[in-house]
């Protein structure tokens, strides 16, 4: 029956508070006894032997010693006499010994000490505030310079204007030795003054 006044419960039940969780596995050390009671010494290790890399340079020479020419003529000299390359052949210091200097230090190098009066003088609170202070030195210049006005023809014109044109009509060449055919003054003297005024 589910529980009165309570949703029904759709889930397994708990085990209790000495439950483990898991695999228990019991301990092979002995503890404490064991620790102050006896020495466990670590066994030492098998060393297995390494399959060495095959010695090419021995087996082509004696190939070539033989009288071998073909690839094939090799690959079945490499298959009949496998020679295997030597421990301190292959070792690598002896392949590609380390070139250092001979003043060469192993390790990493100290960090340098705190420069306490430095830090007593607040010397890098000013040394923040000199550059701040140049920065915002140098974007006022910036932004004075932005502000001018760039030159344009027109405000060099009105700077400096140039020399005023001679007003001048076009008129066809051919035309410039004809007299006038009209005369519409009364008198030749109204024509003079008219024309010299």
């Amino acid at each position: 029956q589910p529980e009165l006044g309570k949703p029904q419960r759709n889930c397994c039940t708990l085990p209790g508070l000495d439950f483990s969780y898991g695999l228990y596995i019991q301990r092979t050390d002995g503890g404490v006894p064991a620790a102050i009671g006896s020495w466990d010494t670590v066994k030492p290790r098998s060393v297995l032997a390494q399959n060495m890399p095959r010695d090419f340079i021995t087996m082509n020479r004696g190939a070539l010693r033989a009288g071998y020419t073909t690839a094939r003529q090799f690959n079945l000299y490499y298959k009949a006499k496998d020679i295997r390359r030597k421990d301190e052949d292959y070792c690598h210091l002896q392949r590609s010994p380390p070139k250092l200097p001979p003043d060469f230090t192993y390790g990493i190098t100290p960090r340098p000490s705190t420069p306490m009066f430095d830090l007593l003088q607040h010397k890098y609170k000013e040394l923040w505030m000199e550059q701040q202070r140049a920065l915002t030195a140098a974007q006022r210049g910036a932004k004075k310079k932005s502000d001018k006005a760039h030159e344009t023809r027109t405000t060099l014109l009105r700077r400096e204007p140039g020399p005023a044109k001679e007003e001048s009509f076009w008129h066809l060449p051919r035309w410039d030795k004809v007299g006038p055919h009209l005369s519409t003054f009364p008198v030749h003297e109204a024509r003079k003054k008219a024309a010299s005024a």
